[in-house]
């Protein structure tokens, strides 16, 4: 197959691609990533812990099934996650059928993944969101500044099935790896003791947002009339709240991509994503928690760790703000100790448990690490 990837196959078609879905060794790949991913039981209530118990049971029945046609994904089960002052759907297909999911993603990836473009990085192998982050720093420093911002509203909720399936058919020729993919994009949806089929989309929920860089405004806007000419042919929506042309040298004109926003020259940490990090530090930092300070910080150092790992080439401005509000619920909860009300802010609380004291029990300083970061990225120079 491999060899096909790079030289062709005759026609332009893969033919004959069940048979690799449904050997065991696929289905035992896909489910490690099941594994890993781990995530909730679907409609079945069967866990990923549950299905390990009897992991080469349930991979023979799969393969059986997929081999003789009588495979059929379950319905998905509908829940709801938040996002910003509303709530986002999201589709929990079973562990079976995520299996499944992952072998068939497994054998077509790579014939989408040959031909796609090297600009596109989302969802795709080897590739994330840095890369991407960097690709956008490379086309600003070198003057593309004009920005068109286009979301598409509620993508994977409003994907057109029938042109979907005929551009999957004009590079896959395998009348049941077709079906197999028409079955889970079929797929039943179930809330509660609802239950219905969906007319399009895909069962997962998310929001793409492409983005491009041109170097003046007639470039930005000629871009955004072709795009809106590709989404409405293709049965899809721009936001229109969330489209638009700026200059991202501008204060009030930039963008925000991937958690950052690109504004007056600078990347900063959006808002959306830095009230994320301070709601998270609440929760693990109230007053009334009855545990000590040391397992505290044990608790929010890998939260304030994973969240500096990605933001680190924020401006620098952000960290001291972050490490000043850490440390001021962290004497909250000290002043409660020791039976006194208030919120850490009097000089008297800053003298008594000074910012080397929360250092010293091993609290994670982001302005020091991005400092240290700063030093090490001049010395490689």
């Amino acid at each position: 197959m491999l060899a096909a990837l790079r030289n062709g196959v005759k026609g332009g078609k893969w033919h004959s691609l069940i048979d690799k879905v449904f050997r065991l060794d696929t289905l035992a790949l896909g489910w490690a990533q099941v594994e890993k991913n781990a995530g909730a039981a679907g409609v079945d209530r069967m866990s990923v812990k549950r299905f390990a118990q009897a992991r080469d049971r349930y991979l023979a029945e799969l393969a059986h099934a997929l081999q003789d046609g009588s495979y059929r994904p379950q319905p998905v089960r509908r829940v709801y996650i938040p996002k910003g002052k509303g709530r986002r759907p999201l589709g929990i297909p079973a562990v079976k059928d995520r299996v499944v999911q992952a072998a068939l993603k497994l054998v077509i990836e790579p014939i989408f993944e040959h031909e796609f473009e090297p600009r596109s990085y989302g969802f795709r192998p080897g590739l994330g969101c840095k890369d991407a982050l960097r690709e956008v720093d490379r086309h600003v420093k070198a003057g593309y500044c004009w920005v068109v911002d286009a979301d598409l509203q509620s993508y994977f909720d409003s994907i057109p099935h029938s042109p979907l399936l005929a551009r999957v058919a004009g590079r896959i020729a395998d009348g049941r790896v077709l079906e197999l993919i028409q079955y889970f994009l079929k797929q039943d949806i179930m809330e509660d003791v609802t239950r219905w089929t969906p007319t399009s989309g895909s069962p997962q929920g998310a929001v793409v947002s492409p983005l491009l860089a041109c170097r003046t405004r007639e470039e930005a806007e000629a871009a955004l009339t072709r795009m809106r000419a590709w989404v409405d042919a293709n049965g899809l929506t721009l936001h229109p709240d969330k489209t638009h042309v700026g200059d991202c040298r501008l204060e009030g004109h930039g963008f925000e991509f991937l958690g950052y926003r690109f504004e007056a020259g600078q990347r900063w940490v959006r808002k959306k994503s830095l009230m994320g990090l301070r709601d998270k530090i609440r929760a693990l930092t109230k007053r009334c928690r009855g545990d000590s300070i040391e397992a505290i910080i044990a608790s929010i150092n890998p939260i304030l760790r994973g969240w500096f790992g990605y933001f680190q080439h924020a401006h620098g401005y952000t960290f001291p703000f972050v490490d000043g509000f850490v440390r001021r619920r962290l004497r909250a909860i000290l002043r409660r100790q020791l039976h006194r009300p208030g919120q850490g802010r009097c000089l008297r609380d800053h003298t008594r448990w000074p910012n080397v004291f929360f250092a010293n029990l091993g609290l994670f300083t982001m302005s020091e690490a991005h400092r240290s970061a700063r030093q090490s990225r001049c010395g490689n120079n």
